[in-house]
């Protein structure tokens, strides 16, 4: 599809605000993506847009929902109690990454009529129903639990009435929606809109489930799918490398590649599989690479994420660790290298994460390392995903340096057991997560050396898990020091004198504080997981059930309880007859003696 300029749209034409926020970003044509969907629901249509991360698909729905409250303010200004757009997102990230980008056009003046509002996670629901209260907000950029919660809720905000003029819904990244679990949310979000409203779904990739919101969100809706290359799934000026490498060498390979000359003066991101992993390297890894700033980020940090991507976007050779939590959204355009510890659990996210860099038109490089029995993913990619890599042909670490990388590993550990700890979680975790590979008919557990994988972590000794027992665990590398687990010392005083008093009720007693004496069966991590994820679950279900009872007896009183009336087959049954028989006199097709008859009432 050809470029066109911003101006050329002229059915209707953009208003000269919106052009002026526009020519001050230097976006003087529109992708793709932005040509074929803009004039569309500009004329009021319904859209599902899919195109390849880092196509403009942000600006592709901002601009027509801007135009569209326009309008509607020239005819009937909008009142404070009146939500025109609602932008839902499936991250806390990304939602703040619109709402940056919706803040430029809304700080020109002859925009400043409209009020928007960031609704997500991470503070108190409280807060949020005050601020919408005060403020008034015409826009609101959301996550999909948060806003849920809010139409939930008994209170005097009544979020159902405000949205009865809602011109416009946007649902972005739909497929990673659907992926998070947010299908059931989203359905009732659904719920609470006027149908008059319009709807633009975008997406990077279609999906069985997105078709079915498709079905369920839009009406008669125009479908744009829109592509750089019909060869292809990635941005056509990335390039995609992947290197194959032995699992006790994962570490020293990614530290030679950081300080190549391909990578030493590079904005990097690095993905890893788990929360865990992260937590362990964004500790590790600066005490190898003093002169870059490491960062790290995983979805279970609440306060911390909004601070370390502003850090990330302002450091010209940081290095940012993260999971699949920044898979989709960060528009940071300058990032060089997207390089992945191992491949991801599905395929599609693969796509996702190289979308991280070139952006924008700007040249981008990923690369993945690939253990020697994973290379029949290469072949797997370019037949699943449409995407092509290259082998890197530069030279390897040289392996003499892996006994010094694993001393210097080692003795970290020995000297804070904070650390050995979450070495072991990371290790673990990321076994636990390969277990469970889309891809597990050639990304097999049963192929993985665990020992050497258990050397690129840099453990102190094997961890004990089911897995050991049935896979080969024998190339392991441990310290050439002695070491003793059980005495290993946190350098965290509060958790040493923890540990302390412990060892001491260990003397006293011969048993370990909080260890049963009758251990259960070892079962395999997975179990354990699923376990502990279902008891969670439970326990916040009933807690979300004490706050609605509390938020509708502080709204309406308390509720006096009704036993509930127990009926037989028999009287339903008796009921549903004597309904019909009511319905017929009242159509004067029987008679009003012949209806006291058959309900037995003569006597009356």
């Amino acid at each position: 599809m050809s470029r066109k300029k911003w101006t050329s749209l002229d059915k209707p034409p953009l208003s000269e605000p919106v052009l002026e926020v526009i020519r001050d970003m230097k976006f003087e044509l529109m992708t793709p993506v932005q040509t074929a969907t803009i004039p569309l629901l500009l004329a009021r249509k319904d859209v599902s847009a899919e195109a390849v991360t880092g196509s403009g698909k942000t600006l592709a729905f901002l601009v027509p929902l801007l135009e569209m409250l326009q309008r509607r303010h020239n005819d009937t200004p909008w009142l404070p109690k009146e939500i025109g757009a609602l932008i839902i997102s499936p991250t806390r990230e990304l939602a703040m990454q619109i709402s940056e980008v919706l803040d430029r056009f809304l700080q020109h003046e002859k925009l400043g009529f409209l009020r928007q509002q960031l609704i997500v996670g991470g503070n108190s629901i409280e807060d949020d129903i005050k601020s919408l209260i005060a403020n008034g907000p015409n826009i609101l950029v959301c996550t999909p639990g948060r806003l849920e919660d809010l139409f939930q809720r008994k209170s005097n905000l009544n979020l159902a009435a405000r949205v009865k003029s809602l011109e416009l819904l946007v649902l972005d990244e739909a497929d990673r929606l659907l992926d998070l679990g947010f299908k059931a949310t989203i359905n009732n979000i659904l719920a609470y809109l006027p149908r008059q409203r319009r709807t633009g779904l975008f997406s990077a990739t279609q999906t069985t489930e997105v078709t079915d919101l498709i079905r369920a969100g839009l009406r008669n809706p125009v479908l744009v799918s829109v592509k750089e290359k019909s060869t292809i799934n990635t941005p056509v000026r990335l390039q995609n490398f992947y290197k194959i490498v032995e699992g006790d060498e994962k570490f020293l390979e990614l530290l030679h590649f950081l300080k190549s000359s391909h990578a030493k003066n590079s904005k990097i991101m690095i993905f890893f599989p788990t929360c865990a992993c992260v937590e362990y390297w964004s500790e590790v890894m600066p005490q190898f690479l003093k002169e870059r700033v490491i960062l790290g980020i995983h979805g279970k940090m609440k306060n911390k994420r909004k601070q370390t991507i502003e850090k990330f976007r302002k450091e010209d050779k940081a290095v940012l660790l993260c999971t699949d939590v920044l898979a989709r959204g960060l528009d940071v355009p300058e990032i060089d290298w997207v390089i992945q510890w191992d491949p991801p659990s599905n395929a599609a996210s693969f796509v996702h994460r190289v979308g991280r860099t070139a952006r924008q038109e700007n040249y981008g490089n990923a690369l993945v390392f690939l253990l020697p029995n994973e290379d029949a993913y290469v072949t797997f990619l370019k037949i699943n995903q449409k995407v092509e890599l290259s082998q890197m042909e530069d030279e390897s670490c040289n392996r003499d340096q892996l006994q010094p990388t694993l001393n210097k590993l080692h003795k970290l550990q020995a000297a804070d057991k904070g650390l050995y700890d979450k070495a072991v979680r990371a290790f673990v975790s990321h076994i636990q997560a390969y277990s469970k590979h889309e891809c597990n008919a050639i990304l097999r557990l049963k192929d993985v050396d665990l020992g050497k994988a258990a050397t690129g972590y840099g453990l102190l000794q094997m961890p004990r898990m089911p897995e050991l027992k049935t896979l080969k665990a024998d190339n392991f590398i441990g310290p050439t020091f002695e070491v003793d687990i059980t005495k290993l010392k946190y350098k965290n005083p509060q958790k040493e004198m923890a540990r302390l008093e412990k060892v001491k009720t260990y003397e006293e007693t011969g048993q370990w504080p909080g260890k049963k004496k009758h251990k259960k069966a070892t079962e395999s991590w997975e179990l354990t997981k699923k376990a502990k994820m279902d008891a969670k679950t439970k326990k916040e279900l009933r807690k979300a059930k004490r706050q609605r009872k509390k938020a509708d007896e502080a709204a309406n009183g308390p509720k006096t309880k009704k036993r509930k009336p127990q009926y037989t087959q028999e009287d339903l049954d008796e009921l549903a007859n004597d309904l019909r028989l009511f319905k017929r006199l009242k159509k004067n097709k029987i008679s009003e003696e012949d209806f006291n008859k058959e309900m037995g009432l003569e006597d009356d």
